[in-house]
């Protein structure tokens, strides 16, 4: 069915990548959630109404605020949709995680009015109000919310968006809390015992540690986050699959919203090769990365000395000994001036940012360690520190 509902309503359903079909995925859930949150509260509402159930009431006006969440999903991605502009040139996309956060805030707070609506019935217990009514409707409302929560995966899987599963996660905390509510009236009819109000907080307490859970994970693309392993592997496959380029490191990759990525990086090249040459390959990965990949790559030429035997077999001396002190650190840009007296070894180290030596402390230590293969060697070193999983390109 879910399939059947993506292929009417979603063209080109297919073509997930393109922003358009993004946008039309995001709107379509979006509209999808007013419509099935707007059909429970008139149900409810009306047979609270009707049948005087202050309980079928209650989850009425919360059906009511799930519709403001599904409004909130479809104006993020509406918005997140806009070209770039003058004042936002790198686009509008982290809208969507923004309103990923609202609704991340709003399943936090129905979890506070759950406690505390759960706490008020634990201290003033009221009477069961059970009818097969009431019964229908409570499980005709959780067969619906686990139809949306099951929507919803589905599509936030797709598109691989952070908002949408957010809001699957939202009807799944609806089931449960409907869920509680009828088994709390099911013990109460069968055996007088009201266990609605204890029932309630450990539901309301399991839908606040998913609103915080939601709130850290939505709020991690917009602090920045380093790419993943997959990420990191793609690129440096893809760019050392090109002839001339040596090694490759400083990769940085910067997400500005679903699909919109920019990355810098350093490729060496051999120092002897023309820098016409060069320039014309690193030009010509810069395009294939935008046009393949979607990633508008920046490229820093580094030339690397390959035809010195003698700085040749020092790097490698160099790199063993690195090695020797952490498996996780990283060299690059080594380079050798010779001089009458002494030599000075220059090269950046990479180390991950919760490496368990200080920065003056490990210059220090690779210093001594380069003083006994030989004390004219005089170490200039800098020590960056990584932001994307390095572990491959070492």
């Amino acid at each position: 069915m879910f399939d059947f509902l993506i292929r009417t309503f979603v063209k080109d359903y297919k073509n997930k990548d393109d922003e358009k079909v993004r946008e039309c995925y995001g709107k379509f859930s979006g509209a999808v959630g007013i419509a099935t949150n707007v059909l429970l509260f008139v149900i409810k509402i009306i047979a609270g109404v009707v049948f005087h159930s202050i309980a079928i009431t209650a989850d009425a006006i919360n059906n009511l605020s799930d519709s403001g969440s599904a409004v909130v999903t479809l104006v993020g991605f509406k918005l997140a949709g806009k070209p770039a502009d003058e004042e936002h040139p790198y686009g509008h996309a982290r809208i969507e995680y923004l309103s990923g956060l609202i609704v991340s805030f709003v399943i936090l707070i129905v979890g506070f009015q759950l406690i505390q609506n759960s706490i008020d019935k634990i201290l003033n217990p009221q009477e069961a109000d059970f009818s097969m009514l009431t019964f229908g409707v409570l499980i005709l409302s959780i067969l619906i919310k686990i139809w949306q929560c099951l929507f919803y995966k589905k599509v936030g899987k797709i598109i691989g968006s952070s908002t949408i599963s957010a809001t699957a996660a939202d009807s799944l905390n609806d089931v449960f809390a409907t869920s509680a509510v009828l088994l709390g009236l099911l013990i109460t009819y069968f055996t007088g015992f009201n266990l609605d109000g204890y029932l309630g907080v450990i539901v309301a307490v399991f839908i606040m540690v998913t609103g915080v859970r939601l709130i850290v994970e939505t709020s991690n693309p917009l602090l920045g986050m380093a790419p993943s392993e997959e990420l990191v592997d793609e690129i440096y496959e893809k760019i050392m699959s090109y002839d001339g380029i040596l090694g490759i490191h400083d990769l940085h990759v910067h997400n500005y919203g679903p699909n919109r990525r920019f990355a810098s990086v350093h490729c060496e090249v051999a120092a002897e090769q023309d820098i016409m040459v060069s320039h014309d390959i690193i030009d010509n990965i810069e395009r294939d990365f935008l046009a393949d990949n979607g990633i508008h790559l920046v490229i820093h030429l580094d030339p690397i000395v390959t035809s010195d035997e003698r700085t040749n077999k020092l790097k490698e001396q160099v790199k063993a000994l690195i090695r020797n002190i952490s498996p996780q650190i990283g060299m690059h840009d080594f380079r050798v001036v010779w001089g009458p007296t002494h030599a000075n070894l220059i090269f950046d180290i990479n180390v991950s940012f919760d490496f368990p030596m200080s920065d003056a402390q490990l210059m220090q230590r690779i210093s001594d360690e380069v003083s006994k293969l030989d004390p004219s060697y005089y170490v200039v070193l800098t020590v960056d520190h990584d932001y994307v999983p390095m572990e491959k390109i070492r």
